[in-house]
């Protein structure tokens, strides 16, 4: 497979417990490139649909009930299975006080919310350092 082509088939799971947040992050990222985007409601969920779809990368609200961002980054890691996919924290509140705490973790970037949904498969493209 090129590298092209590669690029063309990314397949990315959102996991947030807001279903209008996930309905349109996944609009916004397969209007905006040829990747498939899955999506999950809860921490829970996305553990077994990363496990399960082996996406290319996770893109993780911070808060969510039951179990966090945090928690369920901390699960990814801990799975040799999983381990090795990036993942992006999003959040409402992007403060710079926390910014560092979330990347220590090794999360990839941390990214506001407020998305520009003509923009976000870009943005996420260029902090994963893909092409779109």
């Amino acid at each position: 497979m090129t590298d092209e082509l590669r690029e063309m088939k990314r397949r990315i799971l959102v996991i947030d417990d807001e279903e209008d947040i996930r309905e349109l992050l996944q609009l916004s990222l397969e209007m905006s490139s040829s990747w498939e985007v899955f999506t999950a409601g809860s921490g829970q969920e996305g553990l077994e649909i990363a496990l399960t779809s082996q996406p290319d990368a996770i893109i993780l609200d911070v808060v969510m009930p039951e179990m966090n961002g945090p928690a369920t980054f901390q699960q990814l890691q801990q799975n040799p299975a999983t381990r090795h996919i990036p993942v992006v924290l999003l959040t409402a509140k992007v403060q710079a006080t926390e910014q560092p705490r979330y990347t220590q973790l090794g999360v990839k970037a941390v990214l506001s919310k407020l998305i520009d949904p003509l923009s976000f498969a870009e943005q996420l493209a260029r902090v994963l350092g893909w092409s779109v």
